[in-house]
This record gives structure tokens, sequence and C-alpha cells, in this order.
């Protein structure tokens, strides 16, 4: 696979616009973890591989166990997520899958269940921001792999 452009390069201020949105995401306050396992899950859905390949080098370098990686696509079936990670997961397939006919009230619910006003329109960001991303990568092919985890952000 070969990029089409480097949408970063070309278009700086956009590229700033949305890196400033994602450092909102990420010193939000929520479970590094939960954004992460987030991240990967809208990426997944999505088929954004660079983006896939980014967060699950995040999620391993964070210590996260090959069983939950492995499982993410199909964590309704599995029993290694926690009630508020199922909230979040089930929330972020609603919002990214908005085409699809809105998001449930149910799902609405049990995300409310689980977060309160603030993170849940925090998380809300987090998964606007990595479906944008998705976006970018997918539509300039972005080639996936390149990508290292800072020793900074190994450490959180």
């Amino acid at each position: 696979m070969k990029a089409r452009m480097d949408f970063r390069k070309v278009s700086p201020q956009g590229a700033n616009a949305i890196s400033q949105l994602h450092a909102f995401v990420h010193d939000c306050g929520l479970d590094h973890t939960l954004l992460e396992l987030v991240k990967l899950r809208a990426s997944q859905i999505n088929g954004c591989a660079h983006c896939i390949d980014m967060h699950t080098k995040e999620l391993r370098a964070a210590g996260e166990s090959e069983q939950r990686l492995y499982l993410l696509n199909a964590w309704r079936e599995s029993p290694f997520y926690s009630d508020r990670e199922r909230a979040a997961l089930a929330w972020t397939e609603a919002v990214t899958l908005i085409t699809q006919g809105q998001v449930p009230d149910d799902v609405f619910e049990l995300a409310r269940s689980q977060f309160d006003e603030r993170e849940l329109a925090n998380l809300t960001f987090a998964i606007v921001a990595i479906n944008g991303a998705n976006r970018l990568n997918i539509a300039f092919r972005t080639v996936p792999g390149s990508y290292r985890v800072r020793a900074s952000q190994a450490a959180e």
C-alpha cells in the first residue's frame, strides 16, 4: 500500500486542530486504558489499519493482556471487560455506527449508568476524535506499521 499524501504536511493547521482535540481527550480525566480500548474498537469498526496498529501498540505498552486485545471485537461474548468498559464500548459502537439508526436510548442509559455527564461528554469527544482520525488516515491511506510508543506514554 502506498500513501496518497501526508495530510499533516499539506494542512498543518487542520492537523493541529485535530491534534488539539486528541490532546484534550488525553487529559480529560478518563482512564488511559479505557480510552485506548475505545479508540481501538472504533478503528476496528472503521477498518483503519494505521489506527489499529497504533492503539494496539499503546495498549500493549500500557500492559494490556493479549487476551483482551484479541477478544475486543467480540467483547459482548467475553468475560474480560468490566461493566464500565462494556458501557463505553457499546457507546463507541453506537456513535461510530450512527448512520445505522441513531444512538439507541438503551445504549445511552447504559452509558449514563457508568459515566457522569462530564465523563460521557468527554468519552464522546474521544469517539469523535478517533473517528475523525480514522477517516483522515483511511482517505489518504496512511501506511500502518511505523508508529512507535513514546517512552513517556508507555510509562502512563
